[in-house]
This record gives C-alpha cells, structure tokens and sequence, in this order.
C-alpha cells in the first residue's frame, strides 16, 4: 500500500513560484519513477515532469525552462519547483509513482492557481 500527499499548491501571480511537495509512504519509493501531472477545468490530465528512480528527468515542451522536478530517496519525497508560472499553469497538479512493478498509485491533487 501507498500513500502519496502533495502539499505546496496556491495562489500566486503570473510570474511568480511555487514548490509543491509529494510525500510517498511504502518501501517502493526509491525504485520507483515518479511523475507528476495536472489537470485544467474541461481539459484531459497531461504528464508535466517526471524521474526515474535513477535521477534522469524530462518535462513536458509547456514547462521546460521553468520547471524543475527533483527527489529525495531518504526522504520519499519527490519535488516540483514551478517558476515564471503563467496563468495557463493552473490545475490540479497530481503526483504519481510508478514502480517498476505492479500498480501506479496517485495523489488526491493540489489545487495551483496562477493570477495575470
């Protein structure tokens, strides 16, 4: 069983930072990718960022530049660091992990709104 709680999201105005957190019960944190995605009102969830268990990273074409996603296997936390957010950054951001078997687990979402 995993658990995963986000934590970090708000308001901000364009131009702006945000760093959310996503904390990871279980043993299978550190062998595991993680990722996370978001979800705009009326829109499909998008893969924003993610990172294997091995540290190689790749972002959405959306997000490059502006995003850093990282992680901290000592303390199952995987990070989204969020810079020169635009209005068009708002969503739910979710956060993923995905072993390298078994199920994918899921976040309950944060809420991260960008104001112009």
């Amino acid at each position: 069983q995993v658990q995963l709680v986000e934590s970090g999201g708000g308001l901000v105005q364009a131009g702006g930072s945000l760093r959310l957190s996503c904390a990871a019960s279980g043993r299978t944190f550190s062998r595991s990718a993680m990722r996370w995605f978001r979800q705009a009102p009326g829109k499909e969830r998008e893969l924003v960022a993610g990172i294997t268990s091995g540290g190689t990273t790749n972002y959405a074409d959306s997000v490059k530049g502006r995003f850093t996603i990282s992680r901290d296997n000592a303390k199952n936390t995987v990070y989204l660091q969020m810079n020169s957010l635009k209005p068009e950054d708002t969503a739910v951001y979710y956060c993923n992990l995905y072993p390298p078997y078994g199920s994918t687990w899921w976040g309950q979402g944060t809420q991260v709104t960008v104001s112009s």
